[in-house]
């Protein structure tokens, strides 16, 4: 592999961190290593120790833009991030989700930032937390493409390191739901009645109806949609079984 030991290098170091500010330093050696102006690592935990890791060394006045305007929200980079399970360079996010107005100014905003162009690495674990390292160039830079097969796996390492450095939380020792409720989630979440559901697992509306209910008592929300994303954080029922279902062949 080419660039074998420098991956391994930059690996060992980022791996090594032991506290946020050697993860910070390691990340900022890193990156100028391979090539990039900045480096920014994002790490949060869902749930209720929910918490979160951000480092970077972006430029001041990108930096208060994007937090001071709580951007992450709207971020078509960190949206694209969640239709991809490998890294992918920003100015190819199109081909991952459309494009808004608005996009197209944040990125334009970031640009005259100082952040041009870079390569995000992002990482999902359903039910526990969301992660993204990424490495950008200036505007006067170009990108170092001959690096990015190094950033995929340092960025993956430095995700895996955050967590590690906040601690993993305790799995839940059983299902939130009964087998019976996960069942009526699942249905519920393929766009059935409940009408629909009782004749497909052959009992009862009105007992559906109840299992619906104390899954919503369970995840303490009031609405069908929000039970559904919830046994979706969690796990308990997936995506492709959703999607996969319905999906015209």
């Amino acid at each position: 592999m080419k660039h074998y030991h420098l991956t391994e290098e930059l690996a060992e170091e980022i791996s090594g961190a032991g506290r946020e500010d050697q993860l910070f330093a390691a990340l900022a050696r890193a990156a100028d290593r391979m090539g990039f102006d900045h480096f920014a690592l994002a790490f949060d935990r869902r749930g209720g120790e929910a918490t979160s890791m951000l480092v970077h060394n972006y430029p001041d006045a990108w930096a208060k833009i994007y937090i001071g305007l709580d951007l992450a929200a709207t971020d078509p980079i960190r949206r694209a991030g969640e239709r991809t399970i490998t890294g992918f360079e920003w100015r190819d996010v199109g081909r991952y989700i459309p494009l808004s107005r608005g996009d197209r100014q944040l990125l334009s905003v970031a640009r005259a930032s100082g952040v041009a162009d870079g390569f995000t690495v992002p990482r999902h674990l359903p039910g526990e937390a969301t992660g993204a390292c990424s490495f950008a160039v200036g505007p006067r830079a170009d990108m170092p493409s001959h690096m990015l097969n190094v950033a995929e796996i340092v960025g993956a390492i430095a995700i895996a390191r955050a967590r590690a450095l906040m601690g993993t939380p305790a799995p839940r020792p059983q299902s939130v739901l009964t087998e019976r409720q996960r069942e009526c989630v699942l249905w519920s979440a393929r766009g059935k009645t409940a009408g629909e559901i009782a004749a497909i697992l052959g009992i009862s509306e009105e007992t559906v109806v109840r299992h619906l209910k104390m899954a919503r008592d369970r995840y303490a929300v009031h609405c069908r949609s929000m039970l559904i994303l919830c046994a979706l954080f969690d796990g308990l029922i997936g995506f492709s079984d959703v999607y996969d279902w319905w999906r015209p062949d």
